[in-house]
C-alpha cells in the first residue's frame, strides 16, 4: 500500500491565508491531526483536559509526539491564547459559528464541523469570510442499517458542496470526512472505511478519525482507552486508501506506525 503523497513542503506557517490547507498538504505525508478535547463530555478523554495549562500541556506533547495540526472541541476560549502559538495549524471542532468566529479571531486556522455546513446556517458564511479551510463531515440524526452508507455519505457531501459554494466558500478550502461512528453502525464504519477509494470521486482530500471508535470494540472487545491497535490498522488502511489526513488521539504511535508503513512501501 502507498503511504506517501508525491508533493513536499511545510505546514509550519502560522499566517492565515487561502493556501492555508495546500501547505498542510504539501508536506509529503499523510497529515496527522491531534485531538484535543477540552470539554467535558468527550467519549474517551472527556474531562481531562479542562484546565487551560493542562490542555496546554498536552498540546505541546502532541506537538513534540509529530502532530501536524492540532484538533480542539472547545465551548470556551481560555485554550487558545497559549495553544496557537506553539507553531502548528489549530483547528476548532465545532458547529456553532459563533464558536468557530471567535476561534478564529483567537488564532485557529481550521473549522471542523462534524454536520458538514448543514446542522448552523450561519457557519459557512463565517468560514468563507475568514477564508480558511473547512472540514466537512458526514453525520446522521441516527444510524439506519438498511442503507447504502456510502451513497449516502455522497448525498451528503454533495448537498454540503451546494451549500459551500453558494457561501463563497473556496473548493480547494474543503476537506471531506466520512464521519467514522457518526450516524453509523459499527458495519457501516468498517464499510465507509474499506469503500474510501470511491469517495475520492469528489476530488477533495480526505480526512479520517477512526482513533478509539466503538467499532473498534465490536470487532475485538476493548474500552476506548485500549483501542490502539485497531485504531492504528483502521487508520492505515485509510491512508492505502486515499486518507490525507488522520485525526487521532494518539499522535505518536500513529506517526510511528505511518513512517515505519511508508519505509517499507518505499523498501518495495
Amino acid at each position: 500500500m502507498t503511504l506517501v503523497r508525491p508533493v513536499a513542503g511545510s505546514a509550519r506557517s502560522e499566517k492565515k491565508s487561502p493556501d492555508r490547507l495546500a501547505r498542510l498538504l504539501a508536506l509529503g505525508r499523510p497529515i496527522v491531526m491531534g485531538v484535543l478535547n477540552v470539554t467535558p463530555d468527550s467519549f474517551s478523554d472527556g474531562g481531562r483536559f479542562l484546565d487551560p495549562a493542562d490542555a496546554i500541556d498536552q498540546a505541546r506533547r502532541m506537538i513534540a509526539a509529530g502532530a501536524d495540526v492540532l484538533d480542539i472541541g472547545a465551548e470556551s476560549t481560555r485554550p487558545y491564547g497559549g495553544v496557537v502559538g506553539l507553531g502548528v495549524a489549530v483547528s476548532i471542532d465545532t458547529m456553532k459559528a459563533e464558536v468557530a468566529a471567535w476561534a478564529l479571531a483567537a488564532g485557529a486556522a481550521i473549522v471542523n464541523d462534524v454536520w458538514g455546513l448543514q446542522r448552523n446556517g450561519e457557519l459557512a458564511r463565517v468560514v468563507a469570510q475568514h477564508a480558511v479551510p473547512v472540514i466537512i463531515m458526514h453525520n446522521r440524526e441516527a444510524a439506519d442499517p438498511a442503507i447504502d452508507i456510502v451513497a449516502d455519505i455522497c448525498a451528503f457531501f454533495s448537498r454540503s458542496l451546494d451549500i459551500a459554494a453558494r457561501a463563497g466558500i473556496a473548493r480547494q478550502n474543503i476537506v471531506l470526512d466520512p464521519g467514522i461512528g457518526f450516524g453509523k453502525t459499527p458495519e457501516q464504519s468498517l464499510a465507509a472505511i474499506a469503500r474510501l477509494p470511491e469517495l475520492k470521486s469528489f476530488g477533495l482530500p480526505l480526512l479520517v478519525g477512526a482513533s478509539r471508535k466503538r467499532f473498534i470494540d465490536t470487532v475485538s472487545p476493548a474500552p476506548p482507552d485500549q483501542r490502539l491497535g485497531g485504531s492504528i490498522a483502521a487508520h492505515l488502511l485509510a491512508v492505502a486508501g486515499g486518507a490525507a489526513i488522520i485525526r487521532t488521539h494518539d499522535v505518536a504511535e500513529t506517526v510511528q506506525a505511518l513512517r515505519v508503513a511508508a519505509a517499507i512501501g518505499s523498501a518495495r
